[in-house]
């Protein structure tokens, strides 16, 4: 991913916080594509705190891999705070992970409407059974909603783990 060097940082950040917890991440990916999981193992070592991702880029897979309820992506659309939060609790329980990010927007350049215009990206954050949501709207091209949805995820994340105790736990 070009311009990786400030999300190199985060996942190194991110490395740290898993580490010292003796935690494991798994990311739930639909317009990033599998974005945040090549950032967070760009750097060997990673396969000891970075436990999966999911690529769910079809509303199929969401339910199929994630078991999102596929009423609630017919109720609420797939690009939703209900589906961003369904996705991060799926990521969790389907894999070994106890940290989750998932992600699910509208990268673009088509695709928005004027409720959920190109941009808008729905971010689920599940850490130690804690679950939040948020949602951004990020300007430019498809490449940039994406870099930005990447770097957002990672950010926030680790602002996350920082309010959780550092004291390594299981399970």
């Amino acid at each position: 991913m070009s311009g990786a060097t400030g999300c190199e940082a985060l996942c190194l950040q991110l490395a740290d916080q898993l580490l010292r917890r003796g935690w494991m991440m798994a990311t739930a990916e639909s317009c990033t594509g599998g974005l945040i999981a090549a950032a967070c193992t760009e750097r060997a070592g990673s396969s000891d705190w970075f436990e999966r991702g999911f690529v769910t880029y079809s509303n199929a897979a969401k339910t199929d891999l994630l078991a999102v309820d596929p009423l609630l992506i017919e109720s609420q659309g797939a690009v939703s705070e209900a589906v961003a939060r369904a996705m991060a609790q799926g990521a969790v329980l389907h894999s070994r992970a106890r940290v989750s990010v998932a992600v699910t927007g509208i990268a673009g350049p088509s695709g928005g409407s004027t409720e959920k215009p190109v941009g808008t990206v729905w971010f689920g954050f599940m850490v130690d059974e804690q679950l939040t949501s948020e949602t951004r709207c990020f300007g430019g091209d498809r490449a940039a909603v994406r870099h930005a949805t990447v770097k957002h995820a990672l950010v926030r994340l680790a602002e996350l783990l920082g309010q959780q105790p550092a004291a390594a736990t299981t399970h």
